[in-house]
Formats: C-alpha cells, sequence, structure tokens
C-alpha cells in the first residue's frame, strides 16, 4: 500500500513537472521569433547579418575560406606578393578583362581588396569592418543564431543558397515569423556559377548594361530608379497570395555591408507581428 502511495505521489510530481515545463515552453515561443534568411549564392545574405565586432566569427570566415581552399594559414602578407599583386593587377589587359566580368563569376569585393592592396600589406593592417564584411564565405548546410531585441528572442536559420543546398529549404518553414528573401540586384546581367559563370554595384553597373539584357521587354529609362523600382515590381507579381493581408511582401533596397540594415528588418517583423495579433483578435 505505501509502494502504491509513493509510486502515486511520484507521478503526480512528474505530471506537475511536465505541466510546468510546457506552460515555460508556450510561453518562452509567444517571445520567439523564427525567421528565415534565403537567397541564391553570393547575393550577401549572409554579409547583411554578419557582425564584424565578433572576432569569434571573424576568426571562422577566415578558417573555413582556408579549409575549403585547402591553405596554410599565412604568417604574413608580404610586400613582396603585393607588389606582385598591384603589378598584375595595374596592367591595361587584366583592366579590360575586369571589365567584362560580367561575362564570367569574379566575385564583386575583388576590385576592393585589389585597390586597397597598399593598406592590406602594411606590417600594422588590422582589417577594418568593410574588409570583414566584404569577406566571401560561402554557405553550407543550416546555421541557426540567436538574438534579442526588445524583449523579443529571435532565431535566424541562414540556409545555403547554392542550387545543392536548396532542397533544404523545405524543412525550414514551418513556424516561421518572416522569410527575409535576399536577391543581389546588381547580378542582373550575369552567368549564374552553377551554369559556369547589390544596390552600390547595380548603380555602376547599369550605366555600362542595360537593363533590357535581361528583361528584353523593360520599356522604361536606364536610370537607378527606374530599373530598380521595375525589378522590385517583377518580385512582388509573384507574390501569389497578395490579397491576404497578414501575407504582405516588404521590399528593401540596401548595400549588403551597411550595417543598418537590421533595422529595416526588425520594424517589417514587428508589423507582421502586430497584424498577427490584430488578427487574432479579430481586429483585422
Amino acid at each position: 500500500m505505501g509502494c502504491i502511495q509513493s509510486t502515486g505521489s511520484e507521478a503526480k510530481k512528474r505530471s506537475k513537472w511536465i505541466d510546468e515545463q510546457i506552460r515555460q515552453d508556450n510561453d518562452r515561443c509567444s517571445h520567439e521569433v523564427k525567421l528565415l534568411l534565403l537567397g541564391a549564392g553570393e547575393s550577401g545574405k549572409s554579409t547583411i547579418f554578419a557582425d564584424p565586432s565578433n572576432k569569434t566569427d571573424a576568426h571562422r570566415f577566415e578558417t573555413h575560406y582556408l579549409h575549403v581552399n585547402n591553405l596554410d594559414l599565412p604568417e604574413a602578407f608580404t610586400l613582396e606578393l603585393a607588389d606582385l599583386m598591384k603589378n598584375i593587377w595595374n596592367d591595361e589587359g587584366i583592366k579590360k578583362c575586369f571589365k567584362r566580368s560580367r561575362e564570367f563569376q569574379l566575385n564583386d569585393s575583388a576590385e576592393y581588396y585589389l585597390n586597397a592592396l597598399d593598406r592590406l600589406s602594411a606590417p600594422a593592417y588590422l582589417p577594418t569592418q568593410d574588409d570583414i564584411l566584404r569577406a566571401r564565405v560561402k554557405s553550407t548546410g543550416i546555421v541557426e543564431t540567436d538574438f534579442m531585441y526588445k524583449d523579443l528572442n529571435f532565431k535566424m536559420f541562414d540556409v545555403g543558397g547554392q542550387r545543392s543546398e536548396r532542397k533544404k529549404w523545405i524543412h525550414c518553414f514551418e513556424g516561421v515569423t518572416a522569410v527575409i528573401f535576399c536577391v543581389a540586384i546588381s547580378e542582373y546581367d550575369l552567368k549564374l556559377a552553377e551554369d559556369k559563370t547589390m544596390m552600390d554595384v547595380f548603380e555602376e553597373r547599369i550605366r555600362h548594361s542595360p537593363l533590357t539584357i535581361c528583361f528584353p521587354e523593360y520599356e522604361g529609362g536606364n536610370s537607378v530608379t527606374e530599373t530598380s523600382n521595375y525589378i522590385r515590381s517583377r518580385f512582388e507579381k509573384l507574390n501569389k497570395r497578395e490579397s491576404e493581408a497578414h501575407k504582405e511582401v516588404y521590399s528593401h533596397f540596401t548595400c549588403a555591408t551597411d550595417t543598418n540594415n537590421i533595422r529595416f528588418v526588425f520594424d517589417a517583423v514587428t508589423d507582421i507581428i502586430i497584424r498577427d495579433n490584430l488578427k487574432d483578435c479579430g481586429l483585422y
């Protein structure tokens, strides 16, 4: 009899503990925002939310690059090597080749680093915020980042954008508050890397490469405002659920190295949460 009472008491305690855990989980989930960060490779999506002040992230970028390319950690970037690179970069043939970079896959940050060889090779060189943000690291798999903002717990999932990674996207959509889909507007005239070959770059490129290369039906002017608005309209027309107020698409033009990007995202996500809460109360 005593054993039965003891077992029953333990069961009640365990049931009470489980109920409390469920309550805490529900309370935590009510303050949790799940963001899914998607975009094609080279779209700058990981750069947008990179924290250049995070030394761990900066070291991770470096070691990841060296591992992928089977390189040893260098002792220093020597002046001799910098001089050789400058000679190549200043060659007229290389300059002409660079002007045709849209015909092959060349990282947007290549010109930035090549123009800064003197600074990068200086003995006392320390990476600047731009140096870190412009470093390209291929996203593979799914990377989860947790952070707090205005009493809300944000969980952001960064998924690789290459074609081989996209089959993983479908498994991440459950319970998502918002999807952040990044597009490199500057790549309208580029060949896809998988097929063998950003706002600041777009402004420069549109002067020499008309939008009709990608959109032959485009009849507007060649200004940055007209062309970028046309591209935005093409994406917004793909929203098949625009009649549903809680499925609104928020568009924003930005530079991937602008550290203020996150403010727009927070504003948009906050608006989504408010709309959903009003809808649940029957007020929207």
